[in-house]
């Protein structure tokens, strides 16, 4: 008995949710606000949950660029994999969408320090991130064990253009995985957002070069209304 404590123990020290614990904290106060919304706000079975990073959170065209979908935002500014583990259910229970979408997108930066979401946290690795990402769809799974999940590629930009062999690993290793699960898709953007001089096309950014204008999130909701289209019976 009293090794199995000990190994109950070991396990629970080793999660991923005790390590990144201490990169959690400071987005409590972000997640109370949309669990407030939840209180306050209604949708029908058709609707469709956004979760993720400041490029959801931003997204304030999202209700007309997306339509016909009925959309809810829940995306919080700066959000990584490494601390939305802690908040997954949170961000899910209460809803019953027709489909969720996940974009997360600063687990890795370069370390660029003209890229305000860059300080203070290392970059994580492009498996670390894969793994992270695992975890985040077996959370969404305890509560909804066969709605149709997307994760939407991380976008390339200029801002982080120094760390995109890595990003574009860490999306490899992801679609990989989603391609291997049953209503587990992956919408990829990348070569979209791309020039012909093999740079991210800056004028779908804004002066940060890290965020999508209003050009760009047109671009973003056309990608992912065709995806939505070819799985998701939207009646």
């Amino acid at each position: 008995m009293k090794k199995v404590f000990l190994i109950t123990l070991l396990l629970i020290s080793c999660s991923p949710l005790k390590k990144y614990q201490a990169t959690a904290a400071k987005w409590e106060k972000d997640i109370i606000k949309l669990e407030n919304l939840d209180k306050s706000e209604n949708y029908s079975k058709n609707a469709i949950l956004f979760i993720g990073s400041s490029s959801i959170t931003g997204w304030h065209t999202m209700e007309k660029d997306m339509f016909p979908y009925e959309t809810i935002k829940r995306g919080y500014g700066g959000a990584h994999y490494s601390d939305i583990i802690h908040f997954t259910r949170r961000l899910v229970d209460g809803h019953n969408p027709k489909a969720i979408l996940i974009f997360v997108a600063n687990d890795i930066k370069g370390n660029n320090k003209s890229d305000i979401y860059s300080k203070n946290l290392p970059d994580r690795t492009p498996n670390e991130v894969k793994r992270l990402f695992k975890l985040v769809i077996n959370q969404i799974r305890s509560i909804h064990d066969e709605i149709p999940i997307f994760a939407i590629e991380t976008t390339p930009t200029r801002s982080r253009w120094i760390a995109w062999p890595e990003i574009s690993l860490a999306n490899d290793l992801i679609k990989k995985y989603c391609d291997s699960k049953e209503n587990l898709f992956y919408i990829s953007t990348r070569d979209f957002f791309i020039a012909e001089n093999g740079l991210p096309t800056e004028d779908l950014f804004i002066k940060d070069k890290l965020h999508l204008n209003k050009k760009g999130y047109k671009l973003w909701s056309e990608i992912i209304k065709n995806s939505l289209d070819q799985i998701v019976n939207y009646n």
